[in-house]
């Protein structure tokens, strides 16, 4: 394969803002970027001082030519980049997942402009507003303007000429009161235009003005004793201050701003938009992000931007984003809060953001269970600090009441999820009394002694229900087999949920919300949900041996025997002498039964 000669394209390549274009051997656009300096961006890819990701190296490894377009700022770099990538939709570009056409508010250019909505954008003069993402919302602000202004619905040609030559009739609507008949000049333009000029207002968000002036109306109306006016005026004013009082989120004085937040996972990103006007979020919207080159935050979030700026035609000149943005241009003031009005802002586009990002990932893992335990996986491995994915772990649990009958317990999961046929119980051999340091040693001694010896793998991740003594116990034992550097071990505390490593001072703690935390905590409930199980049994089984020990003859084995046989003494109770020989000789046989039945065996001796 012919290599690609890059030092000489790059002579060519000037140090100014701009895009860049890569073509691959068969003339195709594989990718579009964008530069501050198109000749040292272009330059970054081909040097071998800097690390890039694998997906990179595949990109760079398929170029065969460098084209460029030259822009006066960073700012249309930004912008040229982003309606190119739209049109040619390169294959390793950032995929915007966004095959929906949003409904639009249309104030028609016409006479008496009627208001609807619609899908489809005509260049005839007529003004958009919006897009809408969410159709309720819309439907909600067309039906506040249809209570609150009369306005036609027809598509007759109410022309002045028309109108005078009385070429119309008032229809339905006006009999209802939901049209003031215009078609009959029973309302003037000039009337129609105010109630327009309102509606305008409303829909970006401008509400304050148009209670201002329906205020001011209702004073004037009720000073001239028009109280019919004044009924209405004060009902029109109403509606407006309900709505308004539902749709405001912040102080009134942050006027004109967009909002950007965003949440990332390995192969996708989301980003939720809020425009806000006057304090109302007139527009939001969150979209769907496909990575393609292991693309930073910064790097996805600048492409949500200029998207939703083209889309939504906005014009703001402040963003408030979650971090700095590297982009210079004197029109836009990027905004990064900490405190007050605009970090609400802030925390209400994570809060979308998040429940978006939820939604989408669980629609997709319940199609594949298989995703979500490679995603699972690498989030423990991420937050965990290791360096293989923990497709295998086990965790240790011991039990005892006053230090008799000490068990442990061994709980095994696999690619996140239990595996109970790997459960194991230990009965500790070697601990007197309730010492929980020497029984998890004995433990985990026992149990990867016997993993080395047959040879069926040692886990990737060690979870030890308990604090630095416990691990420093567990520890002990894989150091004996020689085994402690390759395994992670770890231990947790139930008090506040904190995470022991060896050889860390300090405990690590995790968000209480984390995937991470709670599959330990699943891990460590079940483990010990397990070995309660197993020593209730064994104590039950003890407290009973104990009893049958009272009875003359019968010893610590023989009643053993008796119990594993009948498996319980409510059946040794019941049980004949002949059915107690068939475990016991006929001595102990006549000494249980008259232990137990006193007066059958009473009366027998009296016969």
């Amino acid at each position: 394969m012919e290599k690609f000669d890059y030092k000489e394209a790059l002579k060519n390549i000037p140090h100014k803002p701009g895009v860049y274009q890569y073509w691959d051997i068969a003339n195709e656009l594989i990718y579009i970027g964008k530069a501050k300096d198109l000749r040292n961006r272009v330059g970054s890819y081909f040097n071998k001082d800097i690390q890039i990701n694998a997906k990179t190296r595949v990109l760079v490894s398929k170029i065969r030519n460098i084209t460029f377009t030259i822009v006066d700022t960073e700012v249309y770099a930004w912008l040229l980049e982003n309606s190119m990538i739209k049109k040619h939709q390169p294959r390793y570009n950032v995929m915007l997942k966004d095959d929906k056409t949003y409904p639009w508010i249309i104030i028609k250019n016409e006479n008496y402009p009627r208001i609807f909505w619609t899908r489809r954008i005509i260049k005839d003069g007529s003004k958009y507003l919006g897009p809408y993402a969410s159709v309720s919302m819309m439907h909600t602000i067309l039906g506040l303007i249809k209570e609150t202004y009369p306005l036609r619905t027809c598509n007759l040609q109410l022309t002045r000429q028309n109108i005078e030559k009385g070429k119309f009739k008032v229809c339905l609507e006006y009999q209802l009161g939901n049209c003031k008949g215009p078609c009959q000049d029973y309302q003037s333009e000039a009337d129609y235009d105010h109630n327009i000029s309102e509606i305008t207002d409303v829909l970006n968000g401008k509400i304050g003005n148009v209670v201002r002036s329906l205020k001011s109306d209702l004073d004037k109306a009720v000073s001239e004793l028009n109280f019919e006016l004044a009924h209405r005026l004060k009902r029109k004013q109403d509606l407006l201050e309900n709505y308004q009082s539902k749709s405001t989120v912040v102080n009134s004085s942050i006027t004109d701003v967009d909002v950007f937040s965003i949440a990332s996972e390995e192969k996708y990103a989301f980003v939720n938009f809020l425009k806000v006007m006057n304090g109302t979020i007139t527009q939001t919207q969150t979209i769907e992000l496909k990575k393609r080159l292991d693309e930073t935050d910064e790097e996805l979030l600048t492409i949500a931007i200029t998207e939703f700026r083209t889309r939504y035609n906005s014009h703001s000149k402040e963003i408030i984003v979650p971090f700095n943005i590297d982009l210079e241009d004197s029109s836009i003031k990027f905004t990064v809060p900490k405190l007050g009005e605009k970090r609400k802002l802030l925390d209400l586009s994570q809060k979308n953001v998040m429940f978006f990002k939820k939604e989408k990932i669980d629609q997709y893992e319940k199609l594949n269970p298989e995703v979500r335990t490679e995603r699972l996986l690498t989030l423990m491995m991420k937050d965990l600090r290791l360096n293989q994915l923990p497709r295998h772990i086990e965790c240790f649990d011991n039990s005892n009441f006053q230090g008799k009958y000490p068990v442990s317990a061994i709980v095994v999961f696999r690619d996140g999820k239990p595996s109970k046929k790997d459960y194991r119980h230990f009965n500790v051999k070697t601990v007197v009394g309730p010492d929980d340091f020497a029984t998890m040693e004995e433990a985990v001694f026992r149990r990867y002694r016997r993993v080395l010896d047959e040879d069926t793998g040692l886990p990737q991740l060690i979870i030890i229900d308990g604090g630095k003594g416990q691990l420093s116990s567990a520890m002990k034992s894989l150091k004996l087999l020689g085994i402690e550097k390759k395994v992670t071990v770890i231990g947790i505390a139930k008090r506040l949920e904190e995470l022991y490593y060896t050889g860390d001072q300090y405990p690590m703690y995790l968000d209480k919300r984390s995937e991470t935390l709670k599959v330990i905590q699943q891990l460590r409930d079940e483990a010990h949900r397990f070995g309660i199980t197993f020593h209730r049994k064994k104590r039950d089984k003890g407290t009973l041996a104990t009893e049958l020990e009272l009875i003359e003859g019968i010893g610590k084995t023989t009643a053993e025997k008796l119990l594993k046989y009948f498996k319980s003494v409510k059946k040794i109770r019941e049980a004949t002498e002949t059915e107690l020989q068939e475990v016991v000789n006929l001595k102990q046989a006549k000494a249980i039964t008259q232990y137990f039945n006193p007066a059958v065996s009473d009366v027998t001796g009296l016969q």
